[in-house]
């Protein structure tokens, strides 16, 4: 018994006859016809009614047919794992990233070097830009993969995202500004930001875009005074008294290094989130495939405050 003749069984019940299996299989019906014949005498049974205008599974060839599915199945299941891992030994993945993002904790180099290692044939494209700009690359399939701050928007269906990092908004002012009266106990009010001159990441990032959301359900339009790339030089700013920098959560010790005080946003309190992002309504190759998973595993999800 070969797995081709289970597939001919399969095939002439699908199609009700053996002209039209034939046709399908790209065989000539008396050569089909003996095939299944021989399975038969392997077997010992008649597994088909031969009737004048169709052709029906007999009461073994029916129990006999559900295991020849099983056995295509698996056999296709092998090939597409075969296929996979041999689409792994070349082709290309993309990868972007929020600036910022490739950090100590966030250890994108080494999970990329280990995947190299891995997989030293497969090509590997990195690109840094803001949230929103990765977000429509992946929709064009321009990209892969995508570590991004999330800007509060309703997410898009096709996409799938996992949450790796929340951590709450702060305000961060130079260490000598004078205390607000909404201050209190590290603690700042949304509102109490209305007039200010603040210092905030891009547009089309995702700190920027779910705070500004948040401004406009508190009805104001937030004073963006100054732009940068990087939430180090946000802080070096205000630190020299030109502003409020929205940052993200602060430790005691990195307020006081960068010369600020970091005061968390409350009434409502803001958290930014970065996520892995990539299409779910699409089928991605090999190598981005294996690429998501080690980075799923590596980063984890990992809140704050």
């Amino acid at each position: 018994m070969e797995l081709r003749q289970l597939r001919y069984l399969v095939t002439v019940v699908d199609e009700g006859g053996f002209t039209r299996a034939a046709e399908r299989l790209h065989l000539t019906q008396p050569g089909l016809s003996a095939q299944i014949r021989q399975l038969e005498r392997e077997l010992g049974q008649r597994l088909l009614d031969r009737g004048a205008r169709t052709v029906t599974p007999t009461e073994v060839g029916a129990a006999v047919l559900e295991h020849a599915r099983a056995a295509l199945a698996a056999a296709d299941r092998i090939d597409e794992t075969v296929q996979e891992f041999t689409g792994l030994l070349r082709g290309h993945v993309r990868l972007g990233v929020i600036s910022g993002a490739a950090t100590e904790e966030f250890d994108v180099a080494g999970v990329l070097a280990d995947f190299h290692h891995d997989h030293p044939r497969v090509g590997i494209s990195l690109t840094e830009d803001t949230a929103e700009r990765m977000l429509a690359a992946l929709e064009r399939g321009e990209l892969d993969i995508a570590l991004v701050g999330l800007t509060g928007a309703a997410p898009d269906p096709g996409m799938g995202l996992e949450v790796i990092l929340e951590t709450p908004l702060v305000a961060a002012v130079a260490l000598d500004a004078p205390a607000d009266p909404a201050e209190s106990a590290g603690t700042i009010t949304l509102a109490a930001l209305t007039d200010r001159r603040l210092i905030c990441l891009p547009a089309g990032t995702g700190l920027r875009g779910v705070f500004e959301r948040s401004c406009t359900a508190a009805g104001f339009t937030p004073h963006i005074a100054f732009e940068a790339a990087a939430p180090p030089l946000l802080l070096r700013l205000a630190a020299r008294g030109l502003g409020t920098a929205i940052v993200p959560a602060l430790t005691p010790a990195e307020a006081t290094a960068f010369g600020v005080r970091a005061l968390t946003i409350v009434e409502p309190r803001i958290h930014g989130r970065l996520a892995i992002a990539w299409r779910t309504d699409r089928p991605g190759g090999p190598a981005a495939k294996v690429l998501l998973g080690q980075l799923r595993i590596a980063l984890g999800q990992r809140p704050i405050g």
